[in-house]
């Protein structure tokens, strides 16, 4: 029987190979050396300090804040009971266009811009009027609704 011929890839090969068993049995030595297993728990602890970031050592007892359970608050915050706002403004006309229907009231306390339409209007308006107004929710915002000139 002829005998088998090593050739150069072959022995590249089974260098790598040998050098790869070789760094696994290594890598298993040394984390059986430095193994984890087998620690206390008080080792395996992590804190956090009053900055939020984590340590190997306990919190200082002196700097604990006391929080009444009262105090947290999962959910949002009730909101607190407004005054009521008077029904009626006032504003200026600042664009109205008679041939569409509609147009828009600027409100002379809040500087806010009001939808207004010709539904609304309880006597006919154009741009530059003063007028009186009561507000409700719209689809897009407030309109103007029950809106009345101002004599002058």
């Amino acid at each position: 029987m002829a005998k088998s011929v090593e050739t150069y890839n072959k022995k590249e090969r089974e260098k790598k190979k040998s050098k790869k068993q070789q760094d696994k049995r290594e890598k298993a030595e040394e984390r059986k050396a430095n193994g984890t297993k087998g620690k206390s728990l008080e080792d395996m602890m992590a804190y956090l300090d009053e900055n939020g970031n984590i340590t190997s050592t306990p919190p200082d007892a002196s700097k604990k804040k006391k929080i009444a359970v009262e105090d947290i608050q999962i959910s949002v915050p009730k909101q607190e009971a407004m005054a009521p706002e008077d029904p009626f403004r006032k504003g200026t006309v600042t664009f109205f266009n008679e041939s569409k229907g509609f147009g828009f009231i600027q409100d002379s306390i809040s500087q806010e811009s009001v939808f207004v339409h010709v539904k609304a209007l309880e006597e006919p308006i154009g741009e530059g009027d003063k007028v009186s107004f009561e507000t409700e929710q719209g689809l897009k915002g407030l309109s103007a609704i029950k809106v009345k000139k101002i004599s002058k």
